[in-house]
């Protein structure tokens, strides 16, 4: 671990701030956070901003919860990405991903059995993006099958922010928590 959690004597009003738009006030706290978010509040002004964002393509991003999960474990694998995939695992198989989905996501040829055209298109587009920075005509256009703009658009920020999110927790050696918070209750 390079960038360890915040010590909890330097949990102060800015990192309470700077996680109200993620958590409610009782788990604003480094007991409650999770290890990514008490992580990142090492800098707080950074993360305040960053959580604006995240929220929006966690919770009011136009994009299917189904999509944006299969979307995020590919770049999780792409990425290795240990900790974005154990936490989106979970989070895909809520949304009704199956575990031979969810095992089909990592593999590196997209499973023809295992998706239709449409969900390929979702993995080889994070393939694309994170390859070429960009999504190919056909991509493009096979995602405008069941996609208008604003959809399109979200995924193509949720699969930069997630390639984004992946290189920081890789680099800063954030670590799986150790128990769930059910767990402990």
């Amino acid at each position: 671990m390079r960038l360890p959690p915040l010590p909890a004597d330097r949990w102060d009003e800015s990192v309470d701030q700077a996680l109200a738009g993620m958590l409610p006030a009782d788990r604003r706290n480094p007991r409650d956070a999770s290890n990514v978010l008490a992580t990142l509040v090492n800098h707080p002004v950074l993360t305040k901003a960053f959580l604006k964002f995240n929220v929006h393509l966690l919770f009011t991003s136009t994009l299917p919860p189904r999509v944006r999960e299969l979307a995020i474990l590919r770049v999780a694998h792409r990425r290795a990405c240990a900790y974005e995939w154990t936490h989106h695992v979970n989070l895909a198989k809520r949304e009704g991903v199956s575990d031979a989905e969810v095992e089909a996501a990592r593999q590196p040829r997209i499973a023809e059995t295992a998706f239709d055209e449409f969900e390929r298109a979702i993995l080889a587009g994070v393939d694309e993006l994170d390859e070429q920075s960009a999504l190919s005509d056909q991509t493009w256009a096979t995602l405008g099958t069941r996609f208008d703009d604003r959809q399109r658009m979200d995924y193509v920020f949720t699969v930069g922010s997630y390639i984004m999110l992946a290189m920081a927790l890789n680099t800063f050696g954030v670590e799986l928590e150790t128990t769930t918070k059910s767990e402990e209750k």
